[in-house]
């Protein structure tokens, strides 16, 4: 176990790294920093000593291993937009993307097991056939897409719900949260929706197949042949082996669901970190940028990491493989 974990973490280590260089790459590659910093009445002498005052006249390495002193203490300078570090600016938007991917995961985790059960259990049901044939929206449409359909329906036509925004928030310290307003509460809906329906669609589709293949094995016909009831066989053993796979794809999903939140946050105009994304391209924010870039893939490093530690306790196959071969 511990081998694998030190395996784990030498390979996230190598990951990040190669995302601190391509981020790195942004603030020398992208544009002049010094332009991107000063107006166009500084001098060229002025310019000069910013340069040396920043290190940009020390070698390619030296720059490199600063910027991955200061990435992990996640100092990226400051945003050339709002000329506030940017640590301060991304997390007064993170609270508003966590919490919207938090519960798109929940929606979708939820609905998508307990569909995904029905569908196998119920396979020939007409009830079935129409969650099934129903699904492919979720996985057809693009989410812009699906967004606008729902702002027409739920805030132009029916007027139920708000078609942009967080709604009312409240602050735990730092931390501001919608989830305790009513007003938040509905505003969290239509993109909540938005954002986790494919995941939905996807989980439901996975468990429907993992369990009708579980349910053709021959330690199910066995529990049957000695008496189990069917409540028992169908999610004391059955469901139970088919969240070894839906635990990966749901813990992959998860980082997806913060990283592709750009476009649902665009769409409804959600002040999270993705629209500042958006934005920050807009302006060409390079600091701004990289956080986001380095950010999103620490999420996606960790997520991982969790999910393969999981799937090894989970399942106990990986664990006689690796005995097998030490």
């Amino acid at each position: 176990m511990a081998a694998f974990v030190i395996r784990r973490l030498i390979q996230s280590v190598l990951v990040m790294l190669v995302v601190a260089f391509v981020a790195f790459s942004l603030f020398n590659f992208v544009g002049d920093p010094i332009n991107n910093m000063v107006g166009q009445e500084t001098s060229l002498a002025e310019r000069e000593e910013m340069r040396q005052d920043l290190g940009l006249d020390d070698p390619f390495p030296v720059q490199f291993a600063r910027f991955v002193g200061n990435a992990v203490q996640f100092n990226f300078g400051l945003s050339f937009r709002r000329q506030a570090p940017v640590a301060e600016v991304i997390g007064e938007r993170l609270p508003a993307t966590l919490e919207l991917a938090a519960v798109s995961a929940v929606f979708a985790l939820v609905f998508g097991l307990a569909l995904g059960v029905y569908t196998a259990l119920r396979r020939d049901g007409w009830l079935a056939q129409a969650i099934m044939a129903g699904s492919l929206v979720g996985v057809s449409l693009p989410t812009f897409l699906i967004g606008i359909i729902l702002i027409w329906i739920f805030a132009v036509e029916l007027g139920w719900l708000p078609s942009f925004g967080r709604g009312e928030v409240v602050y735990i310290g730092w931390w501001s949260t919608g989830l305790l307003t009513v007003d938040g509460l509905k505003a969290l809906v239509l993109p909540a929706i938005t954002l986790g329906l494919f995941q939905l669609t996807l989980i439901m589709r996975l468990v429907r197949a993992e369990m009708l293949e579980v349910l053709r094995t021959d330690y199910i016909k066995f529990a049957r042949a000695r008496g189990l009831t069917n409540r028992v066989i169908n999610f004391g053993h059955a469901l139970k082996n088919t969240m070894v796979p839906v635990l990966t794809i749901t813990g992959l999903q998860l980082g997806s669901l913060i990283a592709f939140a750009i476009i649902t946050e665009t769409v409804f105009q959600w002040p999270g970190i993705g629209l500042l994304f958006i934005q920050s391209i807009q302006f060409v924010d390079i600091p701004v940028m990289s956080a986001y870039l380095v950010m999103i893939s620490l999420f996606f490093v960790v997520i991982n990491l969790v999910v393969d530690l999981l799937y090894y306790v989970v399942d106990p196959r990986l664990r006689v493989e690796r005995a097998a071969h030490g």
